[in-house]
C-alpha cells in the first residue's frame, strides 16, 4: 500500500471517529451513559405477548406444536432417569449408530445402562450426534435457550449435524422476557456476570438464500431432537 492510500485511510478513519465524538458531545456524553447504566441495571420489560401466558399444560402443548412447526422433532420422558433410554431410541430410529458427545453436566445420567459410546466435552468434527441441556424452553416460538460454559460448551450446540437437547418442565417459559428475567436471577455475589453466550436455537439450522430454497443443516445441525423430561417429584415424609 502507497503512502498515499495509507494517509487517506488514516484521515477517512479521522473523519469517521470525529463525526462519532460530536454526536457523543451533541448528545451529552456523560448523560448518555447514564440512561445506558440505568436501562441495564432496571432492564424494563417489553410487551409480552398474550400467546405465552398460559398454563404449563398448554406451554407444553404450544411449545411441541411450534417447535414440530419447524422441523424439530420432540419427545416427553417421565424423568431424568429416561433420557439415556430415549436418546438410545432416538439413535437407533434414525439409524445414528451409538456413539454421542455430551455436555459434561450430563455425565451422572445412566448412561451405562444404554450400549451408547459416551464421551463429555466439547465437539469436535468428527462428532455425528451431540445432547446437550437448555437452560429453557420458550412456549410462544418453540424455542431453546442454550447458556455457554465449561458444562455445556456452546460448540456441542452447532457443530454435530445431529443435536437432541433437554429441557425441564419446570423451565418452560412462556415468553423470551421470562427468561431474561430468569438469567438475571443467575448473577450473584462472587458471579456478577452473565453466560458469555446466550443461544436461541428455534428448530434445526436452515437457509434459503440460494433460490429460495429451503435447506436444513446450512449452518449447524440438520437434525433437532428435543427431550421434553417431566421434573422428578420431592419424596414425600
Amino acid at each position: 500500500m502507497t503512502t498515499a492510500a495509507n494517509n487517506a485511510k488514516g484521515t477517512g478513519r479521522e473523519e469517521i471517529l470525529g463525526k462519532i465524538r460530536r454526536v457523543r458531545e451533541q448528545r451529552g456524553g456523560e448523560a448518555s451513559m447514564a440512561a445506558v447504566d440505568t436501562r441495564l441495571r432496571d432492564h424494563p420489560a417489553n410487551l409480552v405477548p398474550k400467546r405465552g401466558q398460559v398454563d404449563l399444560a398448554q406451554r407444553l402443548e404450544l411449545f411441541q406444536e411450534e417447535a414440530e412447526k419447524v422441523d424439530a422433532t420432540v419427545a416427553r420422558v417421565p424423568g431424568r432417569q429416561a433420557v439415556p433410554g430415549e436418546v438410545a431410541r432416538y439413535l437407533k430410529a434414525s439409524n445414528l449408530g451409538t456413539r454421542i458427545k455430551i455436555a459434561p453436566s450430563l455425565s451422572k445420567y445412566a448412561w451405562a445402562d444404554t450400549l451408547l459410546e459416551v464421551e463429555p466435552g466439547a465437539a469436535s468434527a468428527a462428532d455425528v450426534v451431540s445432547v446437550t441441556e437448555a437452560f429453557a424452553g420458550v412456549a410462544e416460538t418453540g424455542t431453546l435457550i442454550a447458556c455457554s460454559g465449561q458444562d455445556n460448551p456452546t460448540t456441542l450446540n452447532f457443530l454435530p449435524p445431529n443435536n437432541v437437547m433437554i429441557v425441564a418442565v419446570s423451565d418452560m417459559a412462556g415468553s423470551y422476557e421470562e427468561v431474561w428475567q430468569r438469567l438475571r436471577g443467575t448473577v450473584a455475589p462472587g458471579h456478577p456476570f452473565m453466560p458469555r453466550t446466550v443461544n436461541f436455537i428455534t428448530g434445526p439450522s436452515r437457509s434459503a438464500d440460494i433460490e429460495q430454497t429451503l435447506l436444513l443443516g446450512a449452518h449447524g445441525p440438520q437434525r433437532l431432537h428435543i427431550i421434553v423430561v417431566e421434573d422428578e417429584k420431592p419424596e414425600t415424609q
